[in-house]
């Protein structure tokens, strides 16, 4: 139930994202024949009277179609002033740049959903840093030292590692710094202090880096606290919204400048699927933050001036501003064709990559 709720989750964003699309559009009686979740065969379709709804085989998003290439089959002529093309400049940013003023809104409002339901969540540091997973491939040198998911590592070296944010810099960087050497950890396990500390032999990564195949995060408790106060719970969620939106930029910088270190944390649909079921089995309520996570990274990610997501069509707008007349159709047909088999392909490659990964199918191949 928890798989079916987090892909739940990812379809709403990407029917949400599409909607600002096409409400952006119909509000202003700019004409859209197509409304689709997915890409590649029709699975399920539903023709409307303007509009054809469907479903397809590829789940990597979505996309509003406009009879703009050929309204002649839809019985509209070319220059009627409602086709997309046909529209100034103004109007066309408004229906390309909604989708990603929709998901934006609706991450907003999930937050306020859970403060207003849930709470807010206070983090109580504790001494440590947990494990929260350990790679499962038997070579690991996690998995070789014995170290198990959910493990607290209290020291490393006889350096305790207690309450301070910096802690798990502190552990990575000695993992860093001691490539192919005995590292002690000083382990707590179901509440109770292991005998002996854990000796693990950190392996040099393909990145060239340092590793022990671990995930690590501080350790602590999440106490919720209620809030009754309409005016408080818009605060408190403008100010996560705000928090979360600030890492993620942060998250795609990093990506920008050391992107050969942080390539392989580029999550696909599987892999976030997994991510948000772990996070429903362990509080269903995690499932609001997971949504606006993923909505504004989805926002984030589209606004981008890349060809065939929403930022790429703006940067032909933006050109088109300033040279008084739009690209060739041949130019812009052929760099968004391009863009788009690339945005596939990377898809595919992520949801194999990130389905290789998961536990479930790795016991099969041991």
């Amino acid at each position: 139930m928890s798989v079916l709720a987090a892909i739940a989750v990812l379809a709403v964003l990407i029917v949400v994202h599409e909607l600002g699309h096409f409400m952006a559009a119909r509000l202003q009686g700019i004409y859209a024949n197509r409304f689709s979740i997915g890409f590649g065969p029709i699975l399920w379709k539903y023709q409307g009277p303007e509009t054809e709804y469907a479903v397809r085989a590829f789940p990597l998003g979505g996309f509003v179609g406009f009879p703009d290439d050929d309204p002649e089959e839809n019985g509209i002529n070319p220059r009627d002033p409602n086709l997309l093309k046909n529209r100034p400049i103004l109007d066309r940013a408004i229906v390309i740049s909604a989708g990603v003023i929709a998901n934006l809104i609706f991450a907003y409002f999930l937050l306020v959903i859970q403060v207003g339901t849930v709470g807010i969540q206070n983090f109580n540091a504790l001494p440590g840093v947990v494990v929260p997973e350990v790679k499962t491939e038997l070579s690991s040198a996690a998995a070789k030292a014995g170290i198990k998911a959910g493990d607290i590592i209290l020291a490393v070296d006889g350096q305790e590692l207690g309450v301070a944010p910096e802690s798990t810099k502190i552990l990575m960087n000695v993992i860093q710094s001691k490539p192919n050497q005995p590292i002690e950890l000083k382990i707590q396990r179901d509440g109770k202090e292991l005998p002996q500390p854990l000796v693990v032999i950190p392996e040099i990564s393909d990145d060239g880096r340092s590793r022990i195949g671990v995930q690590l995060a501080p350790n602590g408790t999440i106490e919720r606290r209620h809030v009754s106060n309409p005016l408080e719970v818009l605060s408190l969620a403008a100010g996560e919204f705000q928090r979360i939106t600030v890492l993620t930029l942060q998250g795609f910088g990093q990506l920008v400048t050391n992107f050969g270190q942080v390539a392989d944390q580029i999550s696909g649909p599987v892999r976030i699927v997994d991510e948000g079921a772990k996070l429903a089995r362990s509080d269903a309520s995690n499932l609001f933050t997971f949504g606006a996570l993923i909505s504004i990274n989805l926002a984030i990610i589209n606004i981008l001036p890349l060809p065939a997501l929403d930022g790429g069509h703006l940067a032909f707008l933006l050109i088109e501003g300033l040279r008084g007349k739009p690209l060739p159709s041949k130019v812009q047909d052929g760099v968004m064709q391009t863009g788009l088999m690339l945005i596939l392909g990377l898809g595919i490659f992520l949801i194999v990559r990130d389905t290789t990964q998961l536990e479930s199918i790795q016991r099969l191949f041991r």
